[in-house]
């Protein structure tokens, strides 16, 4: 324990993930979990040593914007690579020291020892003022290393809110519970195998790909009420009560949004019934316990993420909206790309197929959030205007408070082969066009905006676990998480709503979700306003399944306002379209 815990202190204050450790580490968790009930110091530990566990997927993702902010020009990645080089310079001086200590001390080497105490004590205080000055700019907030103790996010959280947090190591699934007054620890009943196996079930009967169509099938309720107990147990009656929780998933939970999961057996022996009786409608779920009828989840991709977005100040934007989607299609062939592809990496057997840009998604819910602003200024850019090129050259897209995406996101790889490259779909533009904006792209964007909405194709989650697998990401999900919206935040997004699968046209579900937004008061948070139209659809027979109300995920702070200056009022949602579900 002692081993584990100096090494822990060590890397925590040289600001160092475990990265790749994690079978090193495994033991110190299980010593610690074992120990939480009665020692509240284990708990705290816990929550440190776990917050430098680092999945791959987040380190590759850090690495590629880390490169990106380097090689920039302005005044940020100066600072950055000042800050990178001082880090070297450190760790060569305390390498130097550390072989020193081991030689046999005499003045010669009393002398240099003590050179190089001066030398570190300069070099931690240039930068200490580096790291300062950087911490101005969202693009190093996103990239930066660094943790929280226990008490620094206690301090943040409201007396209505709680951080439920989990960290999956080999095949232990560990989660907390911390608000404002206490932290809990546990050990779950699952394995990360069974993990995987019951969210693979869960999803399944969301939202699939079969036969090159997608589908739906009546919800697996008994998985999602087994999984929310063996999963959250010692917890299971408490949370409902929590009015806002903040989610740290990890492992296959990143696929999964909590609040379909179901916290009781009232209304479960109904809908089984359904399942066998054929006259009955198996996707009326009204009436089902699920966690987020009584609670107002968020996700956090991190307990330092979060804390920064809690304290970010506010937008100074002047006006509130602008929505960016309907991407012009290309017909049978992609415009030729020349060398831009090249240019980014991408070889000419690594290109999307062009069926990625011959389904757009309708301007609908843009033109409804715009409506449903009233007087406050807004604007739009969709069609053939909507292209990467001419995203990339705007120069006020820090004049607005929310982004607004309605366009299609590609998380995997177009084939095994190729790198991972999540993307926005955009429309063609000039030559230096290749119909994508890319994370990285993404990255380098100016923005000043409280909330992005990305009502896009699994931006949050897995296209499907199939899809997944195929294009070679064995973890599978997780993706866009780790690309797209770490993107957004470090352009300078405070907050991101996302998909967790591909938006659902039918019933104007989504247009529902997303405009309805826009009919929360002044000064609602965008939790409220989110849970507030997704309880809606929940409560209506046609749109109960999860698939139509769960998706939605806030990434951020849930609590900061949706809207400043006025009460909007929600354009009237139009009827719904045809059932398009698929059968039995």
């Amino acid at each position: 324990m002692k081993i584990y815990h100096d090494v822990v202190g060590t890397l925590a204050n040289s600001q160092r993930s475990t990265s790749g450790m994690a079978n090193m580490m495994a033991p110190y968790y299980r010593l610690l979990a074992a120990r939480a009930a009665a020692d509240p110091a284990a708990v705290a530990d816990f929550f440190v040593a776990s917050q430098l566990q680092v999945r791959p997927g987040v380190a590759d993702t850090q690495a590629v914007l880390a490169r990106e902010l380097s090689s920039g020009t302005e005044e940020g990645s100066r600072l950055f690579r000042q800050a990178t080089t001082l880090n070297r310079d450190i760790e060569r001086a305390r390498i130097e020291d550390a072989r020193l200590a081991q030689m046999i001390a005499s003045p010669e080497i009393n002398a240099l020892r003590a050179d190089l105490k001066v030398r570190l004590d300069n070099l931690g205080f240039q930068q200490a003022e580096t790291v300062a000055a950087l911490s101005a700019y969202p693009q190093y907030r996103v990239v930066a290393p660094g943790k929280l103790d226990l008490a620094e996010l206690q301090q943040v959280l409201r007396a209505d809110e709680a951080y439920l947090k989990m960290l999956v190591v080999g095949d232990a699934v560990y989660a907390m519970l911390i608000d404002n007054k206490g932290a809990q620890l546990w050990r779950s009943d699952l394995s990360a195998a069974q993990l995987d196996a019951a969210v693979d079930s869960v999803r399944s009967t969301i939202s699939i790909v079969e036969n090159g169509r997608r589908v739906t099938y009546p919800f697996d309720a008994a998985t999602a009420r087994s999984l929310y107990s063996k999963l959250f147990g010692p917890v299971a009656d408490r949370l409902p009560t929590i009015a806002n929780i903040i989610f740290e998933p990890d492992g296959a939970m990143l696929r999964l949004p909590i609040n379909l999961l179901i916290t009781s057996d009232a209304g479960l022996a109904a809908y089984e019934a359904k399942l066998d009786d054929p006259e009955a409608d198996a996707f009326d779920m009204r009436g089902i316990a699920w966690l987020g009828r009584t609670t107002r989840p968020s996700t956090a991709v991190s307990a330092l993420s979060f804390r920064n977005a809690r304290q970010a100040a506010p937008s100074n934007a002047a006006n509130q909206y602008f929505g960016l989607g309907q991407n012009q299609p290309v017909g049978p062939t992609l415009p030729s790309l020349g060398t831009r592809a090249a240019a980014g990496g991408v070889d000419d057997s690594c290109h999307w197929d062009p069926i990625q840009w011959n389904r757009p998604i309708s301007a609908d819910e843009l033109n409804t959030a715009r409506s449903a602003m009233g007087d406050r200024a807004a604007a739009l850019l969709t069609g053939g205007a909507f292209t990467d090129t001419a995203v990339k050259a705007r120069a006020d897209l820090d004049d607005y408070r929310i982004i607004h995406f309605a366009t299609h996101g590609l998380v995997t790889a177009p084939r095994p082969s190729c790198p991972a490259r999540p993307a926005l779909v955009t429309s063609f533009g000039d030559s230096d066009s290749d119909g994508l904006l890319t994370f990285q792209e993404i990255y380098d964007l100016k923005i000043d905006a409280d909330l992005v909405i990305l009502s896009a194709c699994d931006t949050a989650g897995a296209a499907s676990v199939s899809a997944t697998r195929e294009a070679g990401v064995a973890s599978g999900g997780g993706n866009a998480l780790d690309g797209l919206v770490r993107a957004f935040i470090g352009a300078g997004g405070r907050s991101v709503i996302a998909s967790h699968w591909p938006a659902p046209d039918d019933f104007d579900a989504t247009k529902r979700l997303i405009g309805g937004l826009f009919a929360a008061r002044q000064g609602e948070s965008v939790a409220d306003a989110l849970w507030a139209t997704q309880m809606r659809l929940m409560d209506e027979k046609q749109t109960s399944h999860p698939y139509y109300w769960a998706g939605f995920a806030i990434i951020g702070d849930g609590g900061q306002a949706l809207l400043h200056g006025g009460t909007a009022t929600a354009a009237a949602p139009k009827k719904g379209k045809a059932d398009g579900r698929a059968a039995r």
